[in-house]
């Protein structure tokens, strides 16, 4: 099997050496993209799966049951990439379900419900600035006329991008996939961190993703000459802007400190204006980005910043606005998925520990309609979205063990 995943890995990252020094671009979309999705396809056929790719671009593998009328468990993740990215990012959870499959036909296993192996198409926002698009159409979750104006760095919408892969922009939501057409639904992913390892486990077991709440603060101040402005008579909005940086970092570190549920937030961009080296910054822009499962305590938080951007407004001679700018209610995974996951788990032989998200994946839009579980296997140093990105063949193989056996447990005649 470890043989298999080496040869596949490669394959489905269309490349003949996993190190390549400037990472792997696929963006959404595009001919990189589809070629990435050709050979999940070639792949699958070998396993003489049934393959079918929907109106989003979501390619299908299906081994069917004995029975027409069976239910249908579904497992995957993605395979495009961010610019630059790693080769392990969503292609492990495709890589993976692939692996179950071949691994259960191998010991002569017929499952009594389909297994759909599903490599969804736009998982990541890097070149719309919109995630997880593939998914969202099978979820019933996509606002078509919304996203098929939103443009790429190079003016391309959303639209032009998915016509030009050959899909149909009016079919798209075609490829809702009703309730009853899918029982439940499985992704393996890297997890992006280092949480797993650093709690001596092998195997994350994933309660649920954290959605975050992002703001968007304005500070208007005045600008003018650096040279001839006396410092006692400035408006300057990057100093008046700064301590909300640093207040920022320390309350969602004193939270931590107090409570069990982590929470995490950053100012993680800064537009500066006139961004001149002789002119007093007169409006300074920041982005804050804020997560956690608990809904409240993320609200909570960003309810404190706001307070504490008035007290700036009231103490510096600048104008201070504050815009909520997404404000996502986090998802939590289906519980009897978990515990049947950490049962198995286990009982292969695997140290588990249970944690939550941070980042968004496929499976959040697909736990609005089925009940949804997520499993995380190390990679290394917690890298990702780099070059360096790395997950061992021992961890996939891991990870398709679990996986392997999850569907015999539930689609076999002794359940």
């Amino acid at each position: 099997m470890k043989q298999w995943l080496e040869e596949k890995l490669l394959q489905l990252n269309v490349t003949e050496y996993m190190d390549e020094e400037y990472g792997f671009t696929r963006l959404s979309y595009t001919e990189e993209e589809k070629q990435a999705h050709e050979a999940f396809k070639k792949a699958a056929e070998e396993l003489s799966l049934d393959v079918v790719q929907d109106e989003a671009g979501n390619v299908w593998a299906r081994w069917k049951a004995a029975q027409e009328d069976a239910p249908t468990i579904a497992i995957g993740s993605h395979l495009d990439t961010v610019s630059g990215g790693g080769g392990y990012d969503g292609a492990a959870g495709v890589l993976t379900g692939l692996a179950a499959v071949k691994q259960l036909k191998d010991k002569g296993f017929q499952p009594t419900k389909n297994i759909d192996v599903v490599c969804f198409a736009s998982e990541e926002s890097a070149r719309f600035g919109v995630s997880t698009i593939g998914s969202k159409a099978t979820a019933g979750m996509m606002d078509k006329g919304e996203l098929g104006s939103v443009e790429d760095a190079d003016g391309v919408t959303v639209k032009e991008a998915v016509e030009s892969y050959g899909l149909s922009w009016e079919s798209i939501d075609q490829a809702e996939k009703s309730p009853d057409e899918i029982e439940r639904f499985l992704e393996l992913h890297i997890e992006q961190g280092t949480q797993i390892e650093d709690n001596g486990a092998e195997i994350g077991i994933v309660r649920g993703v954290a959605c975050p709440v992002r703001l968007q603060v304005t500070v208007k101040g005045m600008a003018n000459h650096t040279g001839t402005t006396p410092m006692n008579n400035r408006s300057d909005a990057f100093v008046a802007a700064a301590p909300i940086i640093t207040y920022v970092e320390e309350q969602a570190r004193k939270r931590n400190g107090v409570q069990p549920t982590p929470i995490v937030a950053t100012t993680s961009t800064v537009k500066l204006s006139p961004n001149v080296m002789n002119v007093i910054p007169g409006e300074v822009q920041l982005g804050i980005d804020i997560r956690s499962v608990d809904d409240e305590l993320k609200r909570n938080l960003a309810e404190e910043i706001r307070s504490y951007c008035k007290t700036i407004e009231a103490s510096k001679d600048v104008k201070v606005d504050l815009h909520t700018l997404v404000d996502n209610d986090s998802v939590h995974l289906d519980s009897s998925i978990q515990e049947q996951l950490q049962e198995i788990t286990e009982k292969i032989g695997y140290r588990v520990h249970p944690m939550d998200s941070g980042a968004g994946h496929d499976v959040m839009n697909m736990a609005t309609r089925w009940p949804s579980g997520l499993i995380f296997i190390p990679c290394r140093d917690g890298i990702s979205h780099h070059p360096k990105e790395y997950a061992s063949i021992e961890d996939l193989n891991k990870g398709t063990n679990v996986l392997a056996a999850y569907i015999e447990s539930i689609a076999s005649d002794h359940q």
